[in-house]
């Protein structure tokens, strides 16, 4: 069974047609024929039902199509890999994602690298927390930034590239939207805006908070940093929100007032697979973010 009898059967099958098969491979409609009678003849069973000029599957010959894509599809992604260690400046890089990265980090640091490697296609994947954690570790990707970097995993290799101070987030009109800086204790008697159970950076602001001796009152959520952003500015809540997600900025009708004491903070960071070995083109974005962060730090 040869690779060309597979991709003529493919090809027969989707126009079930010989001659239109033959006209699009740009080969002869008798080689076409001549390689399906020879892969029929290997596997013992006719593929194709012939009603005169026109071909269709027969039952085992949609079973062996379902099953030849497959293999087809391997056998092209493997190529794709072979070609990409030849040349790590083309490929193709997934990387997972948090929302609280998506609107100024993640953008900074491809636009940077496009730039660089123009080559390069990125897939991107956007999940929670432990649902990027779990992508990396069964190998759906091998690339995942998060806030704040996981410690203490066996399986999966971390690499920090910043800590930034989370900040909180108020009304334009609260009665603490003059302030400099404030304790986070002046909160305690408002309504909170965080993201849902389950999300870490729920975890990160009710943590802080019970440091400062309260449980917040979390009376609305959202999914997203955007939805978050909208309720604090319609007067809903507070929030707790890393720095980066401001952009430099807070949002409209909101005030965005850094926290004395307790310092909140996260890691932000790259993680990767401990037990599999980076792609080539992977590994030169790897290597770049850690140079493209650590120049950063450097001006800061």
């Amino acid at each position: 069974m040869e690779l060309r009898q597979l991709r003529y059967f493919m090809e027969v099958a989707e126009r079930e047609h010989m001659t239109e098969a033959a006209e699009f491979l740009h080969v002869a409609q008798s080689a076409v024929s001549l390689q399906i009678t020879k892969l029929e003849a290997e596997l013992g069973v006719a593929l194709f039902e012939r009603t005169g000029r026109n071909l269709k599957l027969t039952p085992i010959g949609q079973i062996f199509l379902t099953h030849t894509k497959s293999a087809i599809k391997a056998i092209d992604h493997a190529k794709e890999k072979v070609d990409e260690y030849l040349d790590p400046k083309h490929g193709t890089i997934k990387i997972g994602y948090p929302t609280s990265l998506a609107s100024h980090l993640l953008p900074t640091v491809i636009s940077a690298f496009r730039h660089k490697s123009p080559n390069v296609s990125f897939h991107m994947r956007q999940g929670s927390y432990s649902r990027l954690i779990e992508a990396i570790k069964i190998g759906d990707i091998n690339i995942a930034f998060l806030g704040p970097v996981p410690t203490k995993d066996p399986d999966i290799n971390t690499n920090i590239l910043f800590r930034e101070n989370i900040s909180a987030l108020v009304p334009v009109n609260h009665h603490l939207s003059d302030k400099k800086s404030i304790f986070l204790s002046d909160l305690r008697n408002e309504d909170f805006v965080l993201f849902p159970k389950g999300y870490i950076l729920q975890k990160i602001a009710v943590d802080a908070c019970k440091q400062a001796g309260f449980v917040p009152n979390i009376t609305s959520e959202g999914e997203d940093m955007d939805a978050i952003k909208g309720l604090v500015s319609a007067g809903i809540g507070v929030s707790l929100l890393p720095d980066s997600t401001f952009s430099g900025a807070a949002p409209n009708l909101t005030v965005k007032i850094p926290i004395d004491s307790p310092q909140v903070t996260r890691s932000v960071g790259i993680i990767t697979p401990k037990h599999r070995d980076l792609a080539p083109s992977e590994k030169v974005f790897y290597q770049f973010t850690n140079e493209f962060f650590s120049v950063l730090e450097q001006y800061q």
